[in-house]
């Protein structure tokens, strides 16, 4: 490169190279003028820009530095030297590649400014929010998605700290934030705040921003709205944990919350008492009213209960009327006693439900923490077994509690064991009927039998009706027992009838929960399917079912009897019945409960008693069976009183089939 004589060469290529690179248009071509004239130290040498005159041409010395612009020298007209054009020459090379390096430069400031906006608009139009910030948290930019989620615009946050975004509640914030620099990318769920003060949740997801050399520099946060949807998962949580109705927590909370509870009293060596609730006459209340008064009563019993207990004690709503409490930190079993006297006292006053004043008491189980079992299932059992016997001893409707003891849990296991014996039993045929004669008080004839039930269990042998029938009623297997007495004592029928044998009255006996509009048609069908005569059947039910729907159950009655089956009351006396609606039905027999009989004729009020009955069905037109007749004397005063009918151990006890059919021998009777 030819050297600049007289003239700072560094001076001059700094000076060309910022008035190059830093200016533009008529700033720039100043600066060149300037610097030209320096270089020659004369006014006349000059930066020229646009076509060259060719006149000039031939009089001045001319050097380009691009197809546009040239450097000129006009002053010394033929006596410009060798060095001056040396000097003119090295500074119009000098210029030219400054101006091809400056082209290049804007061609790449363009491109990329050109690739910033391109991705300026794909980020504004990305619906989810994007903002980047320093490390410091102080915001470098913000897209459109942003403004539409914060309601801020750009200008008014960039510069801020992201600090000002933030729920006042949010606490891990910060912890968050600073998790992110020091170990990375990471995504969470958090509350932010819009500019009209509105708190919602968002999405976040940060990754770092970084500079050419792959340090970071920044970080880029991606939020989006997902408030509807955490609203959603609440919902979703609360109908998985809490009772709908009285929003309560539900079993399966309260397990949860009872066996954290317990972790607590273990460490603190306090006990803690599990109290199960089942409410008397509620299921009378909504069957009578309707669902809508069952449900606001249960809603009032459950706000009753809060309001009773302390802000620490978990109550629950575990099905139906069945609630479950949580009595914690307690010292003694009395403390759990006298909170369950508060709860049944809490359920004196009337509850009023649309008008109706409504009553109702409680059951109750108490199980205690540790003694009864060291968690809340454990626990809720045990106090499910105690409420089970307090309902089954209760002496009144406002209520009762028991204690667990382990007498009441192998008693349960007991009745669990026999319901699961009875649908073997039903299965491989353990059941049986025998036959107890009924006896015509005059002529000393069998008249008719009453088929009794029994079980003969493979391992525990003979089991008593007196223990599996109650279980059986309970746990509604009564039904499906029921009907095979029947199917079983028309199958018999058939084989007696089929024998030669006169047909007579075989007395099975119907139980509450059988009693319903279908039985005629079952009746119908099982004499249509064994094909015996209706006079082979009797039905013997109880004088409980009378007591309520009185015009259904007449009903009933009277399409049995339209069969021409006939049907007595069992264990008349020990009910309630009003006598006025007594005569309204198509009853052909009454049955003295065999508690009358037992003392006859030593007890003159068990004496009067029988007369009584006696008499009134005299009057009524219905016959008279005595049951449990055992000795000579009872026999003898039943004659007396006008008795029809008796049966009883005197005559003989049941027996079988076969033993029956001896019995039945036409020159047989017995002796009155």
């Amino acid at each position: 490169m030819t050297r600049l004589p007289a003239i700072d060469e560094l001076e001059v290529g700094a000076s060309l190279g910022e008035a190059v690179l830093c200016l533009r248009g008529e700033e720039l071509d100043a600066a060149l003028n300037r610097i030209v004239k320096d270089v020659f130290r004369d006014a006349n040498a000059a930066f020229k820009r646009g076509k060259i005159d060719a006149q000039k041409a031939h009089a001045d010395v001319l050097c380009m530095a691009s197809p546009e612009t040239y450097y000129i020298l006009s002053s010394k007209k033929g006596q410009i030297n060798e060095a001056d054009l040396a000097k003119l020459n090295t500074l119009a090379s000098l210029t030219a590649k400054l101006f091809s390096r400056r082209a290049k430069l804007d061609q790449e400031m363009q491109a990329s400014a050109q690739a910033q906006w391109q991705q300026t608009q794909i980020i504004d139009q990305i619906h989810e929010s994007v903002v980047t910030m320093d490390l410091a948290g102080f915001i470098l930019s913000w897209n459109r998605g942003a403004e539409k989620l914060f309601g801020y615009a750009a200008q008014e946050v960039i510069g801020k700290n992201i600090l000002f975004l933030y729920d006042g509640e949010d606490e891990t914030g910060m912890q968050m934030y600073d998790s992110f620099l020091e170990h990375g990318g990471r995504e969470m769920e958090v509350r932010r705040k819009k500019k009209s003060g509105e708190v919602f949740w968002a999405s976040l997801n940060l990754s770092p921003l970084c500079d050419a050399q792959g340090l970071p520099i920044g970080i880029i946060g991606y939020l989006s709205d997902i408030t509807a949807r955490k609203e959603a998962e609440q919902k979703i949580n609360h109908l998985a944990y809490y009772d709908g109705l009285t929003n309560l927590p539900n079993r399966s909370l309260f397990r949860q919350l009872v066996d954290n509870a317990l972790l607590h009293s273990q460490r603190n060596n306090t006990s803690a008492a599990i109290i199960f609730l089942d409410l008397n006459r509620f299921k009378l209340i909504n069957d009578t009213l309707g669902h809508d008064i069952g449900n606001e009563l249960l809603r009032q019993v459950a706000a009753r209960f809060l309001l009773t207990l302390r802000e620490n004690d978990i109550v629950a709503r575990l099905g139906s009327d069945e609630f479950a409490i949580a009595v914690l930190d307690i010292n003694q079993h009395f403390h759990a006693s006298l909170v369950v006297q508060k709860l049944l006292h809490a359920l004196n006053d009337a509850f009023i439900v649309s008008g109706h004043e409504l009553r109702v008491g409680a059951s109750i189980g108490i199980s205690v923490f540790p003694q009864d079992g060291n968690d809340a299932n454990a626990l809720l059992q045990k106090a499910d077994i105690a409420m089970y016997k307090a309902k089954r001893s209760a002496g009144n409707v406002s209520g009762s509690f028991v204690f667990y003891s382990d007498s009441m849990n192998q008693s349960i296991a007991g009745r669990l064991y026999l319901e699961s014996s009875m649908r073997k039993a039903l299965e491989n045929q353990e059941f049986y009927l025998q036959y107890q004669p009924k006896v015509d008080i005059q002529s000393g004839k069998i008249i008719g039998a009453e088929a009794l039930l029994r079980w003969q269990h493979p391992e525990k042998g003979l089991i008593s009706p007196a223990e599996f029938i109650p279980v059986a009623e309970e746990t509604g297997l009564i039904l499906q027992i029921d009907a095979w007495v029947l199917e079983t004592a028309c199958a018999q029928a058939r084989e007696w009838q089929d024998s030669g044998i006169a047909p007579f009255r075989i007395a099975v006996n119907v139980t509450a929960r059988e009693f319903t509009n279908s039985l005629p048609l079952r009746v119908k069908e099982a004499l249509q399917r064994y094909q015996i005569s209706p006079l082979w059947l009797e039905l013997e039910i109880t004088e409980s079912m009378l007591m309520h729907s009185t015009e259904s159950v007449i009903a009933i009655m009277e399409q049995i009897t339209a069969q021409n089956v006939i049907l007595a009351l069992d264990d008349f006396g020990t009910g309630y019945s009003s006598l006025s609606y007594l005569k309204r039905f198509p009853i052909d027999t009454l049955k003295i409960d065999r508690s009358f009989i037992l003392n006859i004729p030593t007890d003159q009020n068990d004496c009067a008693i029988a007369s009584a009955i006696i008499m009134m069905a005299k009057q009524l037109n219905h016959k008279v069976i005595a049951e449990g007749v055992e000795t000579r004397e009872q026999l003898a005063f039943l004659i007396n009183a006008g008795c029809d009918e008796v049966q009883g151990y005197l005559y003989s006890r049941p027996v079988s089939p076969q033993q029956l059919l001896a019995l039945l021998d036409k020159n047989f009777h017995f002796d009155i």
